[in-house]
């Protein structure tokens, strides 16, 4: 670690059962008209509704933005903006998975800077004005995003997912109730979780990582591991629940801060190629990556063993490492997590475009946080052990 470090967190976090009820203040203290950026299962569940009408006991008009129907793109941040710019707009809030978030966040740094959302990736563009005021609200415990200043989206031109960092991005409040996560489906909360076991792993091993950020991700990572089965078996446990929000939220404030590694830089291309949500593709490739960079980070997969397993505080810290990657492997298999070809992706295709996802992979910097660095080589066979992965394995891939 270099001699300080950074850490960014929204300027106001609320967080707790009933949260949700404080979209209506915490709005009229940053604009007039807000924009919702939801989609059609949050408006169906009638969380788009109970949202609007919070607002409106506050004197706050809104309008909506429903179009998010996967991962987000371009396409969505562009006809977002447009209904921002009509109804005259002065506030935005993401009701949603963090496909709506990530939408959002590109929204209001565009609102204010203008071009292209593309424009941004690399810092090529940097965003000089403040962004419209950004209200996040997650319906799932997985990708941390309302805690994070980095949105990725999908170039419809080239199919590469576009990850753009800037503390612009970082949303101005994240509101976090367990409350709207228990009509998450049994899969969405296992891929989610999952998601942000990965956010929590990656935070703790990455080469940036630093004292306030292992203390959060180790903190998520002991919630996650305690509570994700439970949430999956019982979706109405609001205490597994309650748990599994803070400690996705805790993990996204850790990653933000330390970076993600390998798991997400090939998550990525999987995602904007063959339209795979982010959270599945994170945890389809998560056993695979943590055999891979094992032996450059023993220490700190000890640690994660020692919170499946107690007994492993008696073993040493490879022992400890192993019972981590077996305990994830274990967990998949437990969360009925699929590997890339049980997820429908076809193999043929899937090998025709390995070679441009270990580019991509590359190019998005993330793997050359991770404690094993890879070559594009790597990459490359990495991917083809994880369409055929098989969880049950007791080793897969030499470490």
């Amino acid at each position: 670690m270099e001699n300080y470090a950074v850490f960014s967190t929204p300027q106001t976090i609320n967080y707790g059962r009933g949260a949700f009820g404080k979209v209506g203040k915490e709005t009229a203290k940053r604009g007039n008209k807000a924009l919702i950026v939801s989609d059609q299962i949050m408006y169906d569940l009638g969380y788009v509704s109970e949202c609007r009408d919070l607002l409106k006991q506050e004197d706050i008009e809104s309008a909506i933005y429903l179009g998010v129907k996967s991962e987000p793109t371009d396409q969505y941040v562009d006809e977002a903006l447009e209904i921002y710019r009509k109804e005259q707009c002065d506030v935005v809030i993401s009701l949603g998975g963090g496909s709506c978030i990530d939408t959002a966040k590109a929204i209001v740094v565009v609102a204010t800077n203008g071009g292209y959302i593309g424009d941004y990736m690399g810092a090529k563009k940097l965003a000089q004005n403040s962004p419209v005021p950004h209200i996040a609200i997650p319906t799932t415990a997985g990708t941390g995003s309302e805690a994070t200043d980095a949105t990725v989206i999908n170039n419809t031109s080239n199919d590469v997912k576009m990850m753009i960092k800037q503390p612009a991005f970082m949303p101005e409040v994240a509101i976090v109730d367990p409350l709207l996560t228990v009509s998450s489906p049994k899969s969405v909360t296992a891929a989610t979780g999952v998601d942000a076991l990965s956010h929590a792993i990656e935070a703790y091993i990455s080469r940036q990582a630093q004292p306030m950020t292992d203390m959060l991700a180790l903190s998520a990572m002991e919630k996650i591991v305690g509570n994700l089965k439970q949430a999956y078996k019982d979706g109405s446990d609001i205490d597994a629940r309650e748990e599994m929000a803070v400690g996705a939220l805790q993990a996204g404030m850790a990653f933000t801060n330390a970076s993600v590694c390998l798991v997400h830089g090939m998550s990525r291309p999987i995602g904007a190629l063959f339209h795979v949500p982010h959270g599945f593709s994170n945890a389809m490739l998560l056993p695979a990556v943590l055999e891979f960079s094992k032996g450059a980070c023993v220490e700190r997969l000890a640690d994660l063993g020692r919170l499946f397993n107690e007994d492993a505080n008696n073993l040493t810290d490879e022992e400890a490492a192993e019972i981590a990657v077996t305990s994830v492997k274990k967990l998949c298999l437990e969360l009925n997590i699929p590997n890339l070809k049980g997820f429908g992706i076809d193999e043929e295709k899937f090998e025709q475009a390995i070679s441009k996802m270990a580019e991509d992979a590359l190019g998005s910097g993330s793997p050359q946080n991770n404690p094993k660095v890879p070559s594009k080589k790597e990459i490359e066979d990495l991917y083809r052990v994880c369409y055929n992965y098989d969880y049950t394995l007791e080793k897969s891939i030499k470490s």
